[in-house]
């Protein structure tokens, strides 16, 4: 948005940063360059009230939308990477409207038709732009009454590049949104986008770059601002790693639901991996998802450069920094041997999603990738359905699904489809609104213990507008197991999953799953039998739960962990490698 600056400091700042910009333009990284790093604290303190932006809180609480919800658009900035960008667009198109911010239109679609990129369903929004990395620069989404009007919101940018700053402005103009800005104080806030993922639900996640970036303000004041501007009730800060140049939390996490982490893992004492386990081991101990149980987990290797190198000497390559785009997520790839584990991950997280690989090598030198340059443009009629998927069970039904629907028209109908044959069609059942406020149940049948059940939820608004979750359902789904009576988790009432990482080198997660809360003792032994270490001693609740040892003080070697409960004993061989 424009900056209003007093005349004689601005021209200072020009100055200082101008040859460098004009100079470097398409390639200014991702972190701070140099030159601005001196002039930053002067662009700071003399930035003021944004032109056409509404700088107090909306009146109303609101609801910042994740990423994997329904958007009318996506954004880009035409600048460096053109080849990347062009693919974005080609995938992009199908799926939504792409925004493309330019200084020259008729340049964009010559490179568009050179690369055989349809130029359909694209927007080219003219408007002065510094860097491409419209993820940090670009404006957030948010709703009043969770899913009444959309709103726009814009921080200020953590760079000294004012025309990046103007951006958001430019999209709320074209678009008739509403711009809310944290420029003015006391809700003045610094902050990037790179750092900062939401749940939908009032959390969220950021480094806490975010407090050394507002150094002025307690955590508390920084928390007040977000939850004023953008609804969040619970905002859970990390430590920052040590290589990470930039300390944005995509490079190296990403939630793909409301419960579901994506987290990338380098190898045993490697690089930044220490502290990611450690801050890893800090969310997974002390937060619960939006649902009341604990976040699940997917982990996804961090490539290494040439020679298996890491940072802080390689780029920093990470799988974690890739896009929704409604029922695509596109894919940050770099070498055949990691990409195809990558690729299997996010196929197996998320079934029935488009997931296209997009070769990122040429630009990660810059200290970002596909999440970095890319942001989302909320749905202006959206439809929210949100629900916790049924987990594995020997229960064999009947199986009540429950799901979260709103409309700001309301709901007129909502159906569960389910099957325990892919190749079969879905069978349908009419769900009916529950006494909870906006929340519908169906059943799904009692079935024999083995039975695969394979369902997917849809609604429709009283406006007429039908959406169903997940998104790319019918083709994607969530699934569960009735696990009979044969299996180790049904013989007990309690059990360990695999413990990760093993080969173990520091924080290790044992995670449990129970079906009903009861009294267990968890130790870890030697080969000899001999107790290393007591983990926990009591109540195990039902459901999943997670425990942790910290192994970088012992001898290598195999260990067990060894859990009892009900007179009945299980162990699961940990290998320590330093």
């Amino acid at each position: 948005m424009r900056r209003i600056f007093t005349g004689l400091l601005l021209n200072v700042f020009c100055i200082a940063i101008t040859s460098h910009t004009v100079r470097a333009q398409a390639l200014l990284p991702a972190s701070m360059t140099a030159a601005e790093r001196n002039v930053m604290q002067d662009y700071r303190n003399n930035i003021g009230p944004a032109a056409n932006s509404i700088t107090t809180p909306p009146a109303s609480h609101v609801r910042t939308m994740a990423e994997w919800e329904e958007i009318d658009g996506i954004m880009i900035t035409w600048t460096s990477y053109p080849d990347i960008l062009a693919q974005i667009v080609k995938y992009a198109q199908t799926e939504t409207r792409v925004y493309i911010v330019c200084s020259d239109s008729n340049s964009v679609k010559n490179y568009l038709t050179n690369a055989a990129v349809p130029l359909t369903n694209i927007t080219y929004v003219i408007a002065p732009y510094n860097s491409v990395w419209a993820r940090d620069y670009g404006q957030w989404n948010a709703y009043t009454n969770d899913v009444d009007s959309l709103l726009m919101i814009d921080w200020i940018y953590n760079r000294p590049r004012p025309k990046d700053d103007t951006v958001p402005s430019a999209i709320a103009q074209l678009t008739g949104l509403p711009l809310y800005a944290t420029t003015v104080a006391p809700n003045d806030l610094v902050h990037t986008g790179g750092n900062f993922m939401v749940d939908g639900f009032g959390t969220g996640f950021s480094s806490k770059l975010i407090e050394l970036e507002n150094s002025g303000k307690s955590e508390a004041q920084i928390d007040t601002i977000m939850s004023r501007f953008m609804g969040i009730s619970r905002y859970i800060l990390m430590d920052t790693l040590p290589y990470d140049g930039i300390h944005h939390i995509d490079m190296h996490i990403k939630l793909l639901d409301e419960e579901t982490l994506l987290v990338g893992q380098f190898p045993a004492n490697t690089s930044d991996g220490p502290q990611l386990e450690a801050n890893l081991l800090y969310v997974l101990s002390n937060f619960n998802s939006v649902y009341g149980t604990p976040y699940k987990l997917y982990r996804v290797p961090m490539p290494s450069g040439p020679g298996n190198t890491y940072p802080p000497v390689a780029s920093y390559r990470t799988y974690t920094n890739s896009v929704f785009i409604n029922k695509t997520i596109l894919v940050p790839t770099y070498y055949e041997q990691y990409d195809t584990t990558a690729l299997r991950v996010y196929k197996e997280a998320l079934p029935g999603y488009n997931v296209v690989p997009i070769n990122v090598e040429n630009m990660i030198s810059a200290s970002g990738a596909l999440h970095c340059i890319t942001k989302e443009i909320g749905s202006s009629d959206p439809l929210l359905i949100a629900h916790q998927p049924l987990r594995d069970t020997s229960y064999t039904g009947p199986f009540t699904v429950d799901a979260y629907m709103k409309h700001r028209s309301g709901i007129s109908l909502a159906r569960l489809y389910y099957r325990t044959d892919t190749t079969q069609p879905y069978t349908v059942v009419f769900m009916t609104q529950s006494a909870q406020p906006d929340h519908w149940t169906g059943n799904i049948p009692v079935q024999p213990a083995g039975t695969r059940i394979y369902y997917y939820v849809s609604a429709t608004s009283v406006s007429g507008k039908t959406q169903v979750r997940p998104m790319p359902a019918p083709a994607a789904y969530w699934s569960f197991k009735i696990t009979g009576t044969a299996g180790i988790a049904d013989v007990y009432r309690v059990h360990a999953e695999d413990v990760f990482p093993n080969p173990s080198n520091g924080i290790t997660c044992i995670p449990l799953k129970s079906s009903e809360a009861c009294e267990a003792d968890l130790d870890v032994c030697d080969v000899l039998g001999r107790q290393v270490q007591h983990i926990h001693s009591g109540r195990i609740p039902a459901g999943e739960s997670f425990y942790f040892f910290n192994s970088s003080s012992w001898t290598n070697g195999i260990y067990y962990v060894t859990l009892r409960s009900s007179g009945n004993v299980t162990t699961q061989k940990v290998m320590v490698q330093h």
